[in-house]
């Protein structure tokens, strides 16, 4: 690991050891089972993997007990090669296998939409990593690389599944343009998926330098990086997440978002107790620079 000047972040010498530990003390392989990405880890096609991955990360919002039994009936539904389907496959047949997918506010042409902006793109591409790593190298930066991914999956014509010509207001939804100040949580987190790795939780598929990378804000994320000093701001947003990013690259600059699974699911356990807890906290890596147990983090 490629360690940053620790004058970049005057608590870098503190927060990097408690991560590490955080990290070591993490079951990957445990939590990668209440994790959408557990639904991805059951194709090895790169195509299947992408286009399953951009599934299961776009719609990835809410409670996962909820919306991860929905995707494996989605996916289900589209065969065993979900790559093959959004290529190949005709609008009506994007809606006959997605018919019976709802959850929440996102219905079956919504899922036929972003699987046909998708299918769109690796007919003229090759592979969704194709695109984003050319419009990567072309503009240098992730936040404009990714606003041209999302605009090329709305680009398509949805004349035949919508009968009009753009996208779902609730597509939209599901791909949230960065250039609109977003985290894009869900996006960041399938970039994660696709860029790092493979270490038995991402994939390490795309070529793009996963240095590059923001990190997926979620609250989960946000709360406990606001608990050791990652931020001060009360906002989830992109300004945020790229703070956030900018105090993990002082910790590991080759790989600053490698600490973003264990963060997550600390919160997803409910192990975090977002208060000073005695018992939940006593065993916690992160309670030697946690606000509750110390005074002054910065």
């Amino acid at each position: 690991m490629k360690r940053a000047a620790s004058a970049r972040w005057s608590r870098a010498g503190l927060v990097g050891p408690a991560l590490e530990e955080l990290l070591r003390r993490t079951d990957a392989a445990a939590r990668v089972q209440g994790d959408p990405v557990e639904l991805v880890h059951a194709y090895s096609d790169p195509l299947d993997v992408e286009v399953a991955g951009l599934l299961c990360a776009a719609l990835a919002y809410g409670r996962v007990d909820l919306f991860k039994p929905r995707l494996a009936a989605l996916l289900r539904a589209l065969g065993p090669s979900p790559g093959t389907t959004a290529r190949d496959a005709a609008p009506s047949e994007l809606l006959r296998r997605c018919a019976d997918f709802a959850y929440r506010m996102t219905g079956p042409r919504d899922v036929a939409c972003l699987l046909h902006g998708a299918g769109r793109i690796v007919r003229a591409h090759g592979s969704l990593g194709a695109f984003f790593a050319a419009r990567w190298r072309a503009a240098g930066s992730l936040r404009i690389a990714l606003g041209d991914l999302v605009d090329e999956l709305c680009a398509a014509d949805f004349t035949a599944l919508l009968g009009q010509r753009g996208p779902t207001r609730r597509l939209k939804h599901l791909l949230p343009h960065p250039a609109r100040g977003s985290a894009c949580k869900r996006l960041n987190l399938f970039l994660r998926w696709m860029v790092r790795g493979p270490d038995g939780v991402d994939f390490g598929l795309w070529d793009v330098p996963r240095s590059a990378l923001v990190v997926p804000l979620d609250t989960h994320v946000h709360r406990i990086g606001r608990f050791i000093g990652l931020t001060r701001r009360k906002d989830l947003s992109w300004r945020t997440a790229e703070e956030v990013t900018r105090r993990l690259r002082a910790l590991d600059e080759d790989d600053p978002v490698r600490f973003d699974f264990a963060l997550s699911h600390l919160g997803i356990s409910g192990q975090c107790a977002s208060r000073r807890d005695a018992r939940r906290c006593a065993d916690c890596s992160l309670k030697p620079i946690c606000r509750f147990w110390t005074s002054g983090s910065t």
